[in-house]
């Protein structure tokens, strides 16, 4: 065997990375990680811990209207977007260290530099090689900002993140997770907000009974919804900035955000040098294994572009070590993985939607529940929660189930426990709810609708 100086050297210290190099060290391999910005990845420092802060910042503003039906008198308030932002900025600096003190404490060297590959044994750090018996491309991926006219006057999540002020108007241009979420944060912290989307209705792939739910409550709170429109260029004149659209019409405002997807981070790795192939979509294709063309090369996580969720990565970065080290089996399964949109309200979801149900069995059941929640009972608001439930009627298996409503998330992740484990519509029936919540509505579904 070749004298190698690391077991395993990953590039990209995101989720993935990271448990991937903190499982190989602690089944005892020599295990290196490399990264070029900071610890923790987009997820942890633009991703989904500060976009989560940035949430329930946003939310404060309607609890403190809604108080007023439960008694209380609270004064005007006002938001300090600085303050935010740095009290967001102190936390990820202190996650950055848990980061590194979990990589320090399993016996990981931290390099910090761009690496590249050389070959399929070597990796290139601050233009100094590295050898290792295996090496992980965990690189995770970046905003796709389209290349339109005034490209220069957007901006993306990234930045979203570190303005320097709130503007008075914004216009956010996608219809995923991050466009949707962004809207909601926005307009929750007094942005007047406009989101663009040109497809007929946002959040593709979840259930199209709670995407029409939702735009309507996001209509209600305030956010103007433009579907099945296109940019067509982006103009500034000092600064207001102004969006052309195809059909002619203008629109102003005072930032413009695209949040219309992301792309792998496969730029500058060398991966043609050591022959990595890649899709058209430049994400770096893998077996089963997560073996890349090249045998001693792996990647995981959003720089494959298959489940681009944190902890999809985090799990295969476990199933990975565990199998090159402790000769564990690769068993991780990709069917029936929740979700969870942070919208206002939020959206979750776990299996099949009604329409992939009908697609995918003979005969379903579909049980609903749409009802104002019981925190809302005192106030004048009009959001509604919506939950479903889908079942195959040939074995009474629940296939899927969604909700719209506050702690959607923390709901339905106890609920995909119970689809992962093969839960039947009886199973649900037979459980006792916890009343008053929400969570019972789930056990409590007794008539399908037609």
């Amino acid at each position: 065997m070749a004298d190698y100086q690391y077991d395993l050297f990953v590039i990209g210290a995101g989720s993935g990375g990271v448990r991937a190099a903190r499982v190989a060290a602690d089944l005892g391999a020599r295990v290196a990680i490399a990264e070029e910005r900071y610890l923790g990845g987009a997820c942890v420092n633009v991703g989904c811990v500060p976009k989560k802060l940035f949430v329930y910042a946003a939310r404060f503003a309607e609890d403190f209207r809604l108080a007023a039906g439960y008694g209380w008198r609270p004064g005007r308030p006002g938001f300090a977007w600085p303050t935010l932002l740095a009290n967001k900025n102190r936390e990820i600096g202190r996650l950055n260290e848990v980061y590194r003190k979990l990589l320090e404490q399993a016996g990981v060297a931290i390099l910090s530099g761009r690496a590249g590959l050389i070959d399929a044994h070597t990796v290139s750090v601050n233009a100094e090689p590295v050898t290792a018996e295996r090496i992980l491309i965990a690189t995770g991926g970046r905003p796709n900002v389209p290349d339109i006219p005034g490209r220069r006057h957007i901006i993306s999540s990234d930045e979203a993140f570190f303005l320097n002020e709130l503007p008075e108007t914004i216009i956010i241009v996608g219809g995923g997770y991050i466009a949707v979420e962004f809207a909601g944060i926005f307009n929750g912290l007094g942005v007047a907000t406009t989101l663009i989307y040109r497809g007929p209705l946002f959040l593709r792939g979840f259930d199209h009974e709670l995407r029409e739910q939702l735009a309507a409550e996001m209509r209600q709170k305030g956010i103007t919804l433009r579907f099945e429109t296109v940019v067509t260029r982006i103009d500034r004149d000092g600064d207001r900035l102004t969006a052309t659209l195809a059909d002619g019409q203008r629109q102003g405002a005072g930032r413009i955000m695209y949040a219309t997807g992301r792309k792998p981070n496969t730029d500058g790795l060398g991966l043609d040098k050591a022959g990595v192939g890649l899709d058209a979509d430049n994400a770096i294709i893998v077996n089963e294994r997560y073996q890349t063309s090249v045998p001693s090369i792996y990647a995981l996580g959003d720089v494959t572009n298959r489940v681009n969720l944190t902890p999809v990565a985090l799990a295969e970065g476990m199933a990975l070590a565990r199998h090159l080290y402790a000769g564990a089996p690769l068993t991780l399964g990709y069917d029936n993985i929740p979700t969870c949109v942070f919208s206002q309200p939020s959206l979750a979801a776990v299996g099949l939607t009604e329409a992939e149900a009908r697609r995918e069995y003979a005969a379903i059941a579909v049980y609903k529940s749409c009802f104002k929640p019981m925190r809302l009972a005192l106030s004048d608001s009009t959001e509604k929660t919506l939950l479903k439930l889908i079942v195959d009627r040939a074995s009474d298996r629940v296939i899927g189930a969604h909700m719209l409503g506050p702690e959607a998330g923390e709901i339905v992740q106890g609920i995909a426990i119970a689809i992962k484990a093969g839960a039947t519509k009886r199973d649900f029936d037979a459980t006792i709810g916890i009343h008053p919540t929400t969570a019972e509505e789930f056990v409590t579904l007794r008539k399908p609708f037609a």
